[in-house]
């Protein structure tokens, strides 16, 4: 199944939210992002920065997945923090619809649009062989000495890091001339 992306609006900060309990594995337990507050700031105020970039995914006409990047500071002590000029990545994929490419999807959308902003971003991911191989997989690489713990259960994370394209994004509408428009 392809999905449909679409940008992730501040408008729908709701979204991020819904998809912030699956980016932090809230479904395998009985949490809410509301029972931890330190969450928030991956979330918070969404797009109201021009810095803010995201999108989500639509399968089968629901809400399948989101992806979006955010420039935190280091006073918020958020796991995958390298430095102020680098987004962390949050990302999360409902269980029915994981396993369907969804996420990589997301993610090689993102990378193009984040490279006209950025030139690398961060994510935050469990210390084993299958959330390691995935970002692997897309490009990221493991920073060196950032083992840390997940906020949710203690369990053990680490930082990786990918440096982004800089090619100029081409859209459809790129070269368009309304004036042209009867030729």
């Amino acid at each position: 199944m392809k999905p449909t992306l679409y940008f992730l609006r501040s408008s729908e900060q709701k979204i991020a939210i819904d998809m912030l309990h699956y980016a932090y594995r809230l479904d395998e337990t009985d949490k809410k992002v509301q029972d931890f507050p330190q969450l928030d700031i991956y979330c918070r105020f969404y797009g109201l920065s021009s810095k803010d970039l995201g999108l989500y995914a639509l399968g089968e006409h629901k809400i399948a997945g989101g992806a979006w990047i955010r420039l935190l500071k280091e006073d918020d002590k958020a796991n995958g923090y390298i430095d102020e000029k680098t987004p962390i990545l949050t990302i999360g994929v409902k269980p029915e619809f994981r396993g369907m490419g969804i996420g990589s999807a997301m993610l090689e959308q993102l990378f193009l649009e984040a490279g006209a902003l950025f030139e690398r971003m961060s994510v935050s991911v469990l210390d084993n062989e299958k959330s390691i191989g995935f970002f692997k997989k897309h490009g990221f690489v493991e920073v060196e000495n950032s083992l840390e713990h997940s906020p949710i259960d203690g369990a053990k994370v680490i930082t990786m890091v990918k440096e982004l394209p800089k090619e100029r994004v081409v859209r459809p509408t790129d070269g368009y001339d309304p004036r042209k428009w009867m030729d």
